[in-house]
């Protein structure tokens, strides 16, 4: 590859980079507020069927640019873009502790109990989320590196959705456990919450799967790459 090539493939890297990072800190910040989501009329333990947090709506772009950075970069690209999230969530949280520690004035538009009552959860939720995200997205990436292996770089549809289907389970399962031992969420809601979080990724991994086969193609076609062939922007 040439030097005009590869600074291309380091800048769309960086650009994939930094939508993973928005992604999962904007997720964290809008968690507390949860909306119905009703192409079905129907509830299971107790909770409406696709009754959601809207933090999960940014969430499922994090694990299709992990596995488009997993195709097209290699496993080490795509634990380095991980790692970051981490380190972007960790200050998104630090931010937002200084932020409810700084007294408002009396005239503020948004005083100290409005403050605390939108954003007082968001350490207990970051560090949740922190411990999903870690747990799934790494997963995410084993499985579907496995997957590439075995089939040679062949059928991209299966490495996609299986790694997404299983990272996905983790990622919900552990963040609604965190929050209901946090008491964030009470535990009645738990089984209603992980199934209706779970399907709703599943279909969401289903429609994204176009996309990660729209993206790949512009990759192989851009920089020449061969079925399994990775870019090295080292």
């Amino acid at each position: 590859m040439n030097a005009e090539k590869k600074k291309l493939a380091q800048k769309i890297y960086l650009v994939l980079a930094s939508l993973f990072i928005t992604s999962l800190v904007v997720s964290n910040l809008i968690f507390q507020k949860f909306f119905y989501w009703y192409p079905v009329n129907f509830e299971i333990f107790g909770e409406k069927l696709f009754n959601l947090s809207v933090g999960i709506l940014p969430y499922p772009i994090t694990f299709l640019i992990t596995d488009l950075i997993s195709e097209i970069y290699g496993k080490k690209k795509a634990n380095q873009v991980v790692t970051v999230g981490i380190f972007a969530a960790i200050f998104s949280t630090f931010i937002i502790f200084v932020a409810d520690a700084v007294p408002a004035i009396e005239n503020s538009p948004i005083d100290d109990m409005l403050f605390k009552k939108v954003f007082g959860s968001t350490i207990i939720a970051v560090f949740s989320s922190m411990l999903s995200y870690l747990f799934a997205q790494y997963i995410d990436i084993h499985i579907y590196h496995f997957w590439k292996n075995l089939t040679k770089g062949k059928m991209l549809w299966l490495r996609n959705n299986f790694s997404t289907f299983f990272s996905q389970f983790v990622d919900t399962f552990t963040i609604i456990f965190l929050l209901c031992v946090s008491n964030i969420l009470e535990w009645n809601q738990f089984a209603g919450l992980l199934i209706s979080g779970f399907l709703f990724k599943v279909l969401v991994a289903l429609v994204d799967t176009p996309f990660l086969y729209l993206g790949v193609y512009f990759f192989r076609k851009k920089f020449k790459l061969k079925i399994n062939e990775e870019i090295d922007i080292d």
